[in-house]
């Protein structure tokens, strides 16, 4: 038998992927394998990419599969791997986190817990709802709801229960809460006590209804929404119209698709998220290496030779570090190197490795880039490489030789297409043709090109001119003209905050 490893239980929090812990965050990105709840599968962006992931279904899912749970988990130790457990909201609040740590120290495997945040907080917090508050009772009941196995009501004293000076708060599915909320009535609860349902908390799908017991019953009455939700029943209900933040930011709600590279696309999902916006990424490619993945690494070796870089692309600057840092040279190797970087974010992948550009040009005008380059000085006889994808043509190289420059032009990576069969594709073309889809954004001219495709050239200018298209500088704006797609947005500066602005923007202009 090999060395135990050892199990972190980690809370996850109810949705929001922010609301993990630091000591939770650091754990789950240590792990060797990671088993997580479907609920929180969201965090796996934090996850070791080649860390093992395990989906293991909805909370208490049945006392045969915890079980089988319970000895995959102990399994994977006994592998002398490293496990994180991820679990929706707090392991210990109405959870299976417990009986997973007691077979864990009946089978003498170490583990360790993070606490996490349970539904009922961190769902009532977001909806402006607190669980306490002077004059609103001393007593916060959280009641066991859907965490159990079956619909059935908790055993508890409804009589008491119903006379309760204090909040009551439950995590109900289908048609639970009504039961709840009906039996407190029969109990002698008054139908005009506030009181609300919160679904998707944390999320930036997150709705809140009701105002009183009697608002709920008839919400639930015809069966219709039977999502899962927080159940929150007190004198605390009352004071959402003056504590509510999360639905009153600026973007809450709206459906934006992001058409960026996934390893890039999270940068801006964060910050449209942040302002309350539901991302949508759409998969128009994939990276791979280039046809000629050595030369990248020849040409990092003799970087010095170079009087000018040109960095087109993010995924450049980190491809060509990459090659830099892994091989015989290091960064002191670029001494004397001027370096172009085209776009905004390109200029912050390489001041985030401690090169600040020379010349930082907005999008890629040919025109433009030479005449900064040349502004520092003659182009003659100058060696200049070129870091670029597969999808730019050469047009700059071409453009540079004209000017009597030596051009290395120097493909540092492929894309491949997503295919428009997939079901992320057909998703996005059915969100686009029923009206769901508030905005599209476009980055670069090859982002309008490959959405095009990837939900139907044909039918790409109809659908697209039904919604809002923002298009991160002119360039990109015409390339959607191109096509006949009419972009409503473009922001003044080329910046990924500027772009996100300028939505705000458009959406509070219309509302």
């Amino acid at each position: 038998m090999t060395n135990s490893g050892h199990v972190s239980v980690i809370g996850a929090g109810p949705g929001d992927p922010g609301l993990i812990s630091v000591q939770g965050l650091r754990l789950l990105s240590q792990a060797d394998v990671v088993i997580y709840d479907r609920a929180v599968a969201n965090l796996l962006r934090w996850a070791r990419h080649d860390a093992e992931k395990i989906e293991a279904g909805e909370p208490a899912e049945g006392t045969m599969a915890q079980d089988a749970l319970s000895m995959l988990i102990a399994d994977k130790a006994r592998e002398g791997l490293s496990v994180a457990r991820l679990k929706w909201g707090d392991p210990f609040v109405f959870d299976s986190g417990a009986k997973e740590a007691l077979f864990l120290h009946e089978q003498h495997i170490p583990f360790d817990v993070v606490p996490g945040i349970p539904a009922a907080v961190g769902a009532s917090a977001y909806a402006g709802i607190p669980l306490t508050y002077p004059g609103s009772g001393d007593a916060v009941v959280l009641l066991r709801g859907s965490e159990g196995v079956g619909d059935g009501l908790p055993d508890v004293d409804w009589s008491a229960l119903a006379k309760l000076d204090g909040t009551i708060v439950c995590d109900v599915r289908g048609r639970l809460g009504a039961a709840i909320l009906q039996a407190l009535v029969d109990h002698g609860r008054a139908a005009s006590s506030p009181a609300a349902l919160v679904y998707s908390g944390t999320l930036t799908s997150q709705r809140t209804v009701g105002r009183t017991i009697a608002d709920l019953l008839a919400h639930l009455a015809d069966g219709q929404d039977t999502g899962s939700a927080t159940l929150i029943i007190g004198e605390v209900a009352s004071l959402r119209d003056h504590l509510r933040w999360f639905d009153e930011r600026p973007l809450f709600g709206k459906r934006i698709v992001i058409t960026r590279s996934r390893d890039q696309a999270r940068e801006l999902a964060d910050e449209l998220e942040q302002l309350g916006a539901q991302t949508i990424e759409a998969p128009i490619f994939r990276l791979a290496p280039a046809e000629d993945p050595e030369a990248i690494d020849r040409a990092a070796a003799s970087v010095d030779a170079f009087q000018w870089v040109i960095f087109t692309s993010a995924n450049a600057v980190t491809r060509f570090f990459a090659a830099l840092l892994s091989g015989p040279r290091d960064m002191r190797a670029l001494g004397n190197v001027s370096i172009c970087a085209i776009g905004p974010t390109t200029a912050d992948r390489l001041e985030a490795r401690g090169v600040k550009p020379d010349v930082v040009m907005p999008e890629v005008r040919m025109d433009e880039i030479v005449e900064a380059l040349g502004a520092a000085g003659s182009l003659d006889s100058q060696h200049v490489l070129i870091v670029r994808p597969d999808f730019l043509r050469d047009t700059l190289a071409g453009e540079l030789a004209r000017h009597g420059a030596t051009v290395t032009d120097l493909v540092a990576y492929r894309t491949a297409s997503a295919s428009p069969e997939s079901a992320e594709a057909q998703d996005i073309y059915r969100q686009l043709l029923e009206g769901r889809v508030d905005a599209v954004t476009f980055t670069s001219p090859t982002a309008v090109s490959r959405f095009a495709n990837l939900i139907g050239s044909e039918q790409a200018a109809d659908l697209l001119n039904t919604t809002v298209v923002a298009a991160l500088g002119p360039v990109t704006a015409e390339a959607a003209e191109q096509l006949g797609i009419t972009a409503t947005v473009v922001p003044d500066r080329f910046t990924i905050d500027a772009f996100v602005s300028a939505l705000v923007q458009h959406f509070k202009t219309r509302a």
